[in-house]
């Protein structure tokens, strides 16, 4: 009696849906109705084969108990069945369209990016996210901002990592809440994918084609995601966090950018006419190589080549200037070299070009400005 007991609560469990959606194991449910449409299909399915799973190993194996050889049974012989044939396949036909209705209901609620609110360009680049808002003068790169003493470990000596250990970045992206977002995805370089699991979004950014995608986030909060797609050496460090404002909060946030885009936009016309000393210069070069270069070049200048290249003694950053400048800012066509024009302040740009004209023993003494770097690149 005990034991049947216990095995009516272990199928109560396995059927038992707060169960599942509780458990680590399972698919999450996300925090929007997409999500839940996607979760629910998915339990849907689960049930249906796990009901198939029984019922089939359960005849299985009653055959194989109850009727072996040693009992005395004798293997049938007969040839074929029609009525058999028939409902072999007809069973399953009823199977497949029980499934295939909730799915299809659900894939195209996925792909209805109509009447949306908000429109917003993802661009992968290796390895970070940029976003642009259509129509709001607002863009920005977003960064793993998870300082590299975490999770660099060949000393094996890494610092303690902390709560949000690779899914942090420096610039989030931030929508309102009970808005439709539509998403357009696209790369400038690889194929990477964009995917918050929370939001049942999952899609590829692939160069040259865009992609859609779609969200309306029904409670603020903070929503983490990563690259889907295998990118490069860095794949692990390219994560996604969204945060999800409700309307009011979201427009200061947007007055914000705007006021911020404005003061950033003074100080760069100030500091075409400021010059800054060597000192200044390496100071701020390698706080900027150490963030955004290293990864690649390596901190000591020697990158990883044949596809990262050195910058210690290369004909780049001991050779003309311009043509340096020209690379760091736009980047170079068919290598992994992404242009950091749009990331990087002219004060930045001019100090990491002069950090690496001068570290490692380069040493040519050249002091970039701003005004060079904006006079090279014609930006």
């Amino acid at each position: 009696m005990k034991g049947r007991n216990l095995g009516w609560l272990l199928l109560g469990t396995l059927f038992s849906s707060a169960a599942w959606a509780e458990s680590k194991y399972n698919l999450t449910q996300g925090v929007t109705d997409v999500s839940h449409e996607v979760y629910d299909l998915h339990m849907l399915v689960l049930y249906i084969c796990t009901v198939i799973g029984v019922i089939v190993f359960g005849a299985i194996f009653w055959s194989m108990f109850f009727h072996r050889k040693s009992k005395g049974h004798v293997a049938a012989t007969f040839h074929e069945s029609t009525k058999v044939e028939i409902l072999w396949t007809v069973i399953p036909i009823f199977i497949l369209v029980a499934m295939a209705v909730p799915a299809t209901k659900t894939l195209i609620d996925i792909e209805n990016n109509e009447d949306s609110d908000l429109t917003i360009q993802v661009t992968g680049s290796q390895w970070k996210w940029h976003y642009r808002y259509f129509d709001k003068d607002v863009e920005f790169y977003s960064v793993l901002s998870t300082p590299k003493e975490q999770w660099d470990n060949l000393s094996g000596a890494g610092a303690e990592k902390g709560e949000n250990y690779l899914l942090e970045v420096d610039k989030p992206l931030v929508i309102p809440t009970n808005k439709k977002v539509r998403f357009l995805i696209t790369s400038d370089d690889v194929i990477h994918s964009w995917w918050v699991a929370a939001f049942a979004v999952k899609q590829d950014a692939v160069p040259g084609f865009i992609n859609e995608a779609w969200t309306i986030v029904n409670e603020p909060g903070v929503y983490r995601g990563q690259c889907a797609e295998l990118c490069g050496k860095d794949h692990g460090y390219m994560p996604i966090v969204v945060e999800a404002l409700p309307e009011s909060e979201y427009d200061a946030w947007l007055e914000e950018q705007r006021l911020a885009a404005i003061a950033a936009a003074e100080a760069e016309k100030a500091s075409l006419a400021a010059m800054m000393t060597m000192d200044e210069l390496m100071a701020l070069g390698e706080t900027t190589y150490v963030t955004y270069c290293a990864a690649c070049h390596q901190a000591n200048g020697l990158g990883l080549p044949p596809t990262f290249p050195a910058l210690k003694g290369s004909p780049i950053a001991v050779g003309d200037i311009s043509e340096h400048i020209n690379i760091v800012v736009n980047g170079k066509a068919g290598t992994g070299m992404q242009g950091f024009g749009k990331q990087l302040t002219l004060k930045e740009l001019a100090a990491v070009v002069t950090y690496e004209r001068n570290a490692w023993g380069n040493n040519t003494g050249d002091a970039v400005q701003t005004a060079d770097v904006k006079a090279a690149a014609g930006m």
